[in-house]
């Protein structure tokens, strides 16, 4: 355990740390799988998943060995020298992606793909215009928020990035009409997350691919929250076969150590050339490592399938209640990323829940978020869905 106290740790963060986060009152020390314990030995559930970083679970064995070999070995080795982790990290990635986005560019996070991404839509373009959608979150460095939608993180930062422009998420014929001389690509989450776990209409996905080949522009997904099966599936368009010219990702690479990455079709990415883009962090051979572990767990472990069967059991759980709760009023998601809409606001009743041993994450004013790892046990799916019907139900 801790070698600080609980008032020490508390006191050191209040004291020193940047005030940008809404805290909670828990001291969490250690994790395994789907499981959390505070410093008193307290045991949580783990339905926040690190804003949806662990997929494989917390501490998996086999990303613990492989950080610790590699450690041992060689922890830092920049883009400009070849490194047998970072090669073999990449051909993995190029595997299990849709099939044609057969270039990686390795970063350390979800805004940091981003940013990637809108500097290959531009470059390989020449064009300037970015088109993404209402309630999208596509991070907070300077491009990335550009592209994000909500007020209360864009404008106390504004003037932002010029260029971009947003339309109503599931409405292709908004792209389609926004669509002008200027613009450069369309951003989107298959599933809005931090939106508030929006799910698109059937043919929307497929929609956007065929308009924007028809007017020449390039079509990138923001998979910084849906892949590594999340969903259900590897990455969430597979469930609509559809298949982007760029796509981010991040999160679940690592198993937990701070990894993103951005892949695109050859010709887009080798559109940027040597000098003009790099990451001093990108690519190390110690993130690289865990998220080469990590992927052999999802594969080897099926958690896609895993993510299905549980967020299938969760959800009907989760509609059941709905019939005899006043408060809910809307469930949605697909596999292990679910949203649970209230009448009200959700906050009162994520701490309602984080005192019987469930952690919950929310998303916007009103949506109950749960991202939990893939490797959730059955038994605990059924313990979350006992707390939630203690707390929702009225």
């Amino acid at each position: 355990m801790s070698k600080l106290s609980r008032e020490k740790i508390i006191e050191f963060e209040e004291r020193y740390q940047a005030k940008t986060y809404s805290k909670r009152p828990v001291v969490i020390v250690k994790g395994s799988g789907a499981i959390v314990w505070d410093e008193n030995g307290r045991e949580y559930i783990d339905c926040v998943g690190g804003h949806g970083v662990c997929v494989v679970g917390h501490c998996h064995p086999k990303v613990v060995e492989a950080i610790r070999e590699q450690a041992e070995r060689l922890i830092t080795c920049p883009g400009i020298f070849y490194n047998d982790a970072r090669a073999e990290l990449v051909e993995k990635l190029v595997k299990i992606a849709p099939k044609g986005l057969n270039r990686v560019f390795l970063c350390n996070s979800g805004a940091e793909a981003v940013e990637c991404a809108i500097k290959l839509a531009r470059k390989y373009t020449g064009k300037k215009g970015i088109i993404a959608t209402v309630k999208g979150f596509h991070g907070r460095t300077m491009g990335a928020l550009s592209a994000t939608w909500e007020a209360k993180y864009r404008k106390p930062f504004e003037p932002l990035v010029p260029g971009f422009t947003h339309v109503p998420f599931g409405d292709a014929e908004a792209v389609r009409a926004a669509i002008n001389n200027e613009t450069a690509a369309v951003l989107v989450e298959p599933i809005q997350g931090e939106g508030g776990v929006n799910v698109p209409p059937r043919e929307y996905l497929k929609e956007l691919r065929e308009i924007c080949d028809e007017k020449g522009v390039l079509l990138i997904f923001d998979e910084v929250q849906t892949g590594f099966g999340r969903t259900g599936e590897m990455f969430a368009c597979m469930h609509w076969n559809v298949v982007p010219d760029v796509m981010t990702v991040a999160k679940a690479i690592a198993g937990g150590v701070p990894m993103g990455a951005t892949l695109a079709r050859e010709d887009v990415m080798l559109s940027l050339k040597e000098t003009e883009h790099a990451s001093t962090f990108g690519g190390n051979p110690l993130a690289c490592a865990a998220a080469n572990a990590a992927i052999d767990v999802i594969v080897e472990e099926r958690l896609p399938e895993r993510a299905r069967k549980l967020g299938g059991i969760l959800k009907e759980d989760l509609d059941e209640m709905k019939e005899s709760s006043k408060l809910i009023r809307m469930v949605r998601g697909l596999g292990l990323m679910i949203g649970v809409e209230l009448r009200l606001r959700c906050r009162e009743y994520v701490f309602k829940a984080m005192e019987r041993g469930i952690l919950l994450l929310t998303s916007g004013l009103n949506v109950i978020r749960l991202l939990p790892p893939l490797v959730i046990e059955e038994e605990q799916v059924r313990r979350v869905s006992q707390v939630l019907s203690e707390v929702l139900v009225m």
